[in-house]
């Protein structure tokens, strides 16, 4: 908006009173009604007026702007002037009682799109009429934008040149047309989603265009096959244009397959919530604590946050869908019920949760828990993912129940083909639990800290020759310390996505009390990659 605009749009009221449309305010005794605020809006969004600045934008409402004064007084009458036109006649006058409240309020039906307006009201009580406010000022942009899209890596139609998975770069152009005599408001921003994106420009993800109408977006497809990207254009007046974009993403023929992998990239993932309870995915060998990919709390189990939640992945049922990356198993402790994400989507949270609650042994699918095997999740204090033990690229669970360790191995989407007891003497209780991964030779092993000294403990889990895994390091909890200074108070938070610097062996990482990212080689030489949003 240009500031010789505004100025146009000045010295209603005394053009108002010269016509003689405006009567002089009668003489009034203490309790003379008076006009005390001002605002005007679209449907039931309003704002303030201000007599000094620009007009304000107002898009299409159902009944027309809606303008509201407060007064002391029983009524307010409302005058309406086109200032594009410069007609010297109001093209509208009407009046509204307040009822009892502090404000009354009308709507002005029929303005023209893109003309600008001016108003003013004047409160009433009985005979009395106060004098008029300042002039209240708007244009009306009653026209959605325009918008389309486009992509050379996956185009509408024809072959793309990415897959599935893989990240594509999308254009973006809106238009607001303009009314003929008229002005538009302009495009203000696009939202995008795959399926409902925003209305607003105030919400998250909200992208600004270039001075041409355009802004370029980098998107994975999430799925082999149609995709359908949903695009919203939202000018200044808050109208809205969508259009949705549908592509096909061919299936990546040679896709990587990298335990620890969320997002569908070959690079192990680090998954932590930020301060406002959203999941963030960060590269295990980022030179920052900066995420590739944040997942809403809002897609949470709980609709909320991430934040309570252990969050256990390495590995995928590869039987069941095509991408190879990690499905996430999700519990809070205390929970009946855990709950697993079946990776559709590469870690993009679209595709709905499992929960599997009752761990009935008589199900005929796992007719093999051991004795003691809790009836349902609620008895898990902590669960980490080993990696595939025995079934392909199936995960395999180590869960800390009442002071034990269980081997829940098979993974599927009922639950496990097999359960093992692995410890009886109940003295892991005060240890956190990580599961750094198999090292290149295929061995595991399992790290704990201890939280009462701050040592951590790396338990060997050596493959053997004929493909099993020997877990008789476990039996004693004390053993294998391989470095101290580890206390809760120092690192709240310790993990480990397997292989970070390229030497064939697991890394620790840790979270400090001041929400700083730490990677180790190892569990030595930390190399500190920053403040965690």
């Amino acid at each position: 908006m240009t500031l010789s605009r505004a100025r146009r749009l000045g010295g209603v009221t005394a053009a108002a009173v010269a016509a003689g449309l405006l009567a002089p305010a009668a003489a009034v005794a203490d309790t003379a009604p008076a006009v005390t605020g001002t605002s005007q809006g679209a449907d039931y969004a309003s704002t303030a007026c201000d007599s000094t600045g620009d007009p304000a934008w107002i898009g299409r409402t159902m009944n027309g702007p809606a303008l509201s004064a407060k007064v002391t007084g029983e009524a307010a009458r409302f005058s309406v002037w086109d200032v594009t036109t410069g007609a010297e006649d109001p093209v509208f006058t009407d009046e509204a009682r307040t009822y009892g409240s502090p404000s009354a309020s009308v709507s002005v039906p029929k303005l023209v799109d893109g003309h600008s307006y001016a108003w003013h009201a004047w409160a009433l009580q009985g005979t009395q009429t106060s004098a008029p406010s300042a002039d209240c000022h708007f244009t009306v942009d009653a026209t959605d934008p325009t918008v389309t899209v486009s992509s050379t890596d996956f185009p509408a139609s024809g072959t793309a040149t990415k897959y599935a998975g893989q990240k594509g770069t999308f254009v973006l152009k809106a238009t607001d047309p303009v009314p003929a005599g008229g002005e538009a408001s302009g495009i203000a921003c696009f939202q995008f989603a795959w399926m409902y994106p925003a209305t607003s420009c105030s919400s998250p993800g909200a992208v600004e265009p270039d001075a041409d109408g355009t802004a370029k977006i980098d998107l994975k497809a999430l799925q082999w096959g149609t995709n359908n990207l949903v695009v919203n254009a939202i000018d200044n007046a808050g109208n809205v244009g969508r259009t949705t974009y549908s592509f096909n993403a061919p299936s990546n023929p040679n896709p990587p397959k990298t335990l620890g992998d969320v997002d569908g990239d070959g690079v192990a993932d680090i998954l932590l919530p930020d301060a406002q309870g959203n999941l963030q995915y960060i590269p295990v060998n980022g030179s920052d604590a900066t995420p590739t990919t944040v997942i809403d709390a809002r897609r949470s189990p709980s609709g909320q946050s991430w934040a309570p939640y252990q969050i256990a992945h390495r590995g995928w049922d590869s039987q069941a869908h095509a991408p190879s990356s990690d499905d996430l198993y999700i519990h809070r402790p205390g929970d009946s019920g855990l709950t697993l994400y079946r990776n559709f989507d590469y870690g993009a949270m679209t595709k709905g949760f499992i929960v599997m609650g009752n761990r009935d042994c008589g199900d005929p699918f796992n007719p093999s828990c051991p004795a003691g095997f809790a009836a349902d999740w609620s008895k898990t204090d902590q669960l980490v993912a080993f990696g595939p033990v025995s079934k392909g690229t199936s995960p395999t669970l180590l869960t800390l129940e009442g002071g034990n360790l269980w081997l829940l191995d098979g993974a599927a989407a009922w639950g496990f083909d097999k359960v093992t007891k692995l410890t009886t003497s109940g003295a892991w209780n005060g240890y956190d639990l990580v599961a750094p991964g198999p090292d290149a030779a295929g061995n595991l092993a399992l790290w704990a800290r201890d939280r009462a000294t701050g040592e951590l403990h790396a338990y060997p889990i050596p493959k053997k020759a004929d493909g099993t895994f020997d877990f008789s390091a476990l039996a004693d909890p004390k053993a294998d310390v391989v470095a101290t200074g580890f206390t809760t108070a120092a690192f709240p938070t310790l993990g480990s996505s397997g292989d970070a610097d390229g030497d064939g062996k697991p890394d620790l990482w840790a979270v400090t009390a001041d929400r700083h990212l730490v990677m180790y080689s190892g569990w030595t030489d930390a190399n500190d990659l920053g403040p965690l949003a």
